[in-house]
């Protein structure tokens, strides 16, 4: 039998579907990797080209975030009317599992590698259920490697994804994560990824680590990064900002090989950081802390949401002036978007200042719900410009003109933002 594992593509004419450098899903890979031998599986990725509908296949396996899930249904739409069973697992399925089930034939919630064999044991047996639990979390312990020869003849930039942690210790409000992981902080043993590592040295040098805190516990991270040293891995991952106050923790990740960091700073207004739950975070200290990341070879992928209810008109400049002053490597500048699960969307609704349910605008690129200090147009402008702003040719050189090792991979970063972004431009003009 054969399992068609599909990703939906992003709309063309937003910004997340004009990206040219595109990462596979490390979710679907791991799925494969906990199927029974006796299923073939193949992968389609519509961001790597377009879906084949009369693929030869038995099952059809979907997931998918919150703007891709009108493109989901679509795609189920489109096999089901050919006599294929589809199901669908990821974060919008599992936080609005009904409304999938109207477009599917099974759903996956949550964490899937304990769930999926059983699933498809009962597809087999001809008695499919409609909805499919974790009995509980997978120990760490059993994560098995990644199939990741599903990727091949894609395309990606790399597919040296993996996972070392689930879970984040931290219960920010806009967060999804801690509504699909939970707070509970759960980790691979440091000797399994390290083997997991050598395996994949040689395939490409560099490395992603899918992680939403890779720090959060310094004896995990320590010797996970000492045992690193040495193996010549150029990677990437997800830390707090405050990961600068650790020098012994930051030497031993810039030793390992790390070039870079997603770091949300989220706001420069410390009452909006208490208001979303960031804890963590001291916007008075945010320059000297960018400086000891860049003292240790280790870039800044910034983070900052806009629409927070102390955000104005004004903080869209403030930004700016940060980003260059701090020589922020890269950044997103997501618009404050209510996703279904989180603890920002329950306040909103009981607002009732949700504007939009519209999946497909649930793409941090859109408003879909009424600010405080500004109209929802000023929002939208706001990061509008903000966008071309920071990703302008002067932007960049007062940002990454200096040499640092980690201009390596954001210098390409900056171009394929500023190139995605033009391409959006034109799309909203026409």
């Amino acid at each position: 039998m054969k399992i068609l594992f599909v990703a939906p593509g992003w709309p063309r004419g937003r910004l997340w579907g004009e990206l040219g450098f595109k990462f596979p899903s490390l979710a679907l890979a791991a799925l494969a990797a906990v199927t029974p031998p006796e299923w073939d599986v193949a992968l389609c990725d519509e961001s790597r080209g377009a879906i084949d509908f009369n693929a030869p296949c038995d099952l059809v396996a979907i997931t998918a975030m919150t703007p891709q899930a009108p493109r989901a249904y679509e795609i189920a739409a489109g096999f089901r009317s050919r006599g294929k069973t589809v199901v669908m697992g990821g974060f919008h399925a599992s936080n609005l599992p009904d409304e999938a089930l109207g477009h599917v034939d099974a759903v996956v919630v949550g964490e899937g590698e304990l769930s999926w064999p059983l699933l498809l044991a009962d597809f087999q047996a001809g008695r499919l259920q409609r909805l499919y639990r974790s009995p509980g979390l997978l120990p760490m312990a059993s994560i098995p490697v990644a199939r990741r020869e599903i990727f091949a003849g894609k395309g990606y930039l790399l597919t040296n994804t993996l996972q070392t942690t689930r879970g984040c210790p931290f219960d920010c409000e806009f967060c999804s994560v801690t509504a699909f992981y939970g707070r509970k902080y759960r980790e691979r043993p440091v000797e399994a990824v390290l083997a997991e590592l050598e395996t994949l040295r040689k395939a490409n040098s560099f490395a992603f680590f899918v992680d939403d805190n890779l720090v959060a516990d310094r004896r995990y991270a320590l010797p996970l990064f000492r045992g690193m040293k040495g193996m010549g891995f150029k990677w990437l991952s997800h830390a707090p900002i405050d990961f600068a106050g650790d020098e012994e923790l930051m030497r031993a990740a810039g030793e390992s090989g790390c070039i870079g960091m997603f770091v949300g700073f989220e706001s420069l207004d410390q009452e909006a950081l208490a208001a979303m739950g960031k804890v963590t975070n001291s916007s008075s200290a945010f320059l000297d802390q960018a400086r000891k990341f860049r003292d240790h070879g280790i870039g800044i992928l910034g983070s900052f949401v806009l629409g927070y209810d102390g955000d104005t008109p004004d903080s869209f400049g403030r930004i700016l002036r940060f980003c260059e002053e701090a020589r922020i490597e890269a950044a997103i500048f997501p618009i404050l978007t209510p996703y279904p699960g989180t603890a920002v969307r329950r306040r909103l609704e009981a607002e009732g200042r949700i504007t939009s349910n519209d999946w497909r605008d649930y793409d941090m690129g859109h408003v879909t719900f009424r600010p405080t200090k500004m109209t929802a147009r000023e929002l939208q402008e706001g990061h509008d410009w903000l966008n071309r702003s920071f990703y302008s040719f002067g932007s960049m050189w007062r940002r990454i003109g200096k040499l640092h090792r980690s201009v390596q991979v954001f210098g390409p970063m900056n171009l394929g933002f500023r190139n995605a972004i033009r391409k959006s431009d034109r799309t909203k003009a026409s």
